[in-house]
């Protein structure tokens, strides 16, 4: 058994990641600050709360002490957001990550596992994305989690601490909320759907992504916790296949026996045209392989949402 803290442990995939960690025996602690976060997802699971700002060097201080593991989720996961306001965006995800380094460093972690994403690749044109093309981030949101990346492989090389990075393409499932500027476009189609109205798609919906559930991401991270070479390695984590925004709400429609026609919108600045993972090295790295298809995983995204009733 360990001692785990989660940053950003009370969102949509920490809390998936704190629930697996608990149900497994370890201890966890949770460092939230709840503005997208909430105590809610977590409902029931035995961690310790710590709430507050990642950027509080006493309360990351804290936060830390007896911890052995740290998984960080903590950040401004918004493309959108990023864009709008970019100085927050980079204080938090840029300066949040490496003052989490430097206090986990200090207090003798063994090992950190970021949290990084696919946007590193920005519209390459290249596909599918593999690990060791240059990084070609289009938004802020995509520079500074790059910026992470290379703060973790710093941090491995000069100072000894462990780090893991793992590049989350188009994460989707339960507690994923669709009231929330930073969710998915799953849940937000999948919210309209269900109350009968049209998806809203941003462009011409032949842009395509990697979906993948979250559940194969907290796989994922479990296993970058425990690989052996963890000097700052980065690994894609995605299912592997493409799909296109125009058939994502044909097959949400064919999961709810709806006939529901798009409606189409400008498409929103900073977005990547086209997103599939190489998913080879986390295979052979962290001993990675996707669980879940899309159709089953939006089943069960299906499932939650009418029971959680968040379809207004």
């Amino acid at each position: 058994m360990a001692r785990y803290l989660v940053t950003g442990g009370a969102g949509f995939i920490g809390s998936h990641l704190c629930r697996r960690l608990v149900g497994e025996g370890h201890k966890v602690r949770v460092l939230d600050d709840l503005s997208t976060g909430k105590r809610a997802n977590l409902k029931g699971v035995p961690v310790e709360w710590v709430e507050g700002d990642l950027r509080d060097g006493a309360l990351l201080e804290a936060a830390l002490r007896e911890v052995q593991f740290v998984h960080h989720h903590a950040a401004v996961a918004s493309v959108a957001v990023s864009v709008a306001q970019p100085l927050f965006e980079q204080e938090v995800n840029v300066v949040g990550t490496l003052r989490l380094l430097e206090a986990a460093r200090r207090a003798g972690v063994r090992r950190v596992v970021f949290a990084a994403s696919a946007a590193a690749y920005g519209n390459n044109p290249q596909s599918p994305k593999r690990e060791e093309m240059r990084p070609e981030p289009a938004s802020p949101y995509g520079l500074s989690k790059v910026a992470g990346e290379y703060y973790c492989r710093i941090y491995s090389d000069i100072y000894g601490l462990e780090t893991v990075c793992l590049r989350y393409f188009n994460v989707y499932g339960p507690r994923q909320d669709p009231s929330s500027p930073y969710s998915g476009v799953i849940s937000l189609f999948a919210r309209r759907l269900l109350l009968g109205q049209p998806p809203i798609i941003q462009g011409d919906g032949e842009q395509s992504r990697d979906f993948v559930y979250v559940e194969d991401v907290v796989q994922a991270n479990l296993r970058a916790g425990q690989v052996e070479r963890a000097g700052g390695e980065i690994y894609n984590i995605g299912s592997g296949r493409s799909t296109t925004i125009r058939e994502l709400a044909g097959l949400l429609n064919h999961l709810l026996g709806a006939a529901l026609a798009p409606q189409f919108a400008p498409a929103r600045p900073g977005d990547v045209r086209h997103s599939l993972a190489d998913i080879s090295r986390a295979g052979a790295g962290l001993g990675y392989a996707p669980v879940f298809d899309l159709a089953e995983g939006l089943g069960r995204t299906l499932e939650w949402m009418r029971s959680a009733d968040l379809r207004g």
